[in-house]
């Protein structure tokens, strides 16, 4: 079965980067995250089974994060 990979933009609340870097890494699914610079703070690397799932990692784990401000999520169509 082919994974499915996606990209979860996240905006963290001013000063939160950081510690909220961990707390998305640890969640399941997440496969890598990075601080960076530009429009958001981190991105997440999402790999799942189904595009199902990618909602479930953005909406109940990384935007239940303390210090998520915002998200936007992209699934690789490749």
């Amino acid at each position: 079965m082919t994974m499915v990979t996606a990209y979860v933009m996240i905006k963290a609340s001013t000063g939160e980067a950081d510690r909220l870097l961990e707390s998305i890494a640890d969640i399941d699914g997440v496969v890598d995250a990075h601080i960076v610079a530009g429009d958001v703070d981190v991105i997440a690397k999402v790999e799942v089974d189904e595009p199902a799932a990618v909602k479930g990692i953005a909406a109940d784990g990384v935007q239940n994060v303390r210090g998520v401000e915002n998200t936007q999520t992209y699934i690789a169509m490749d």
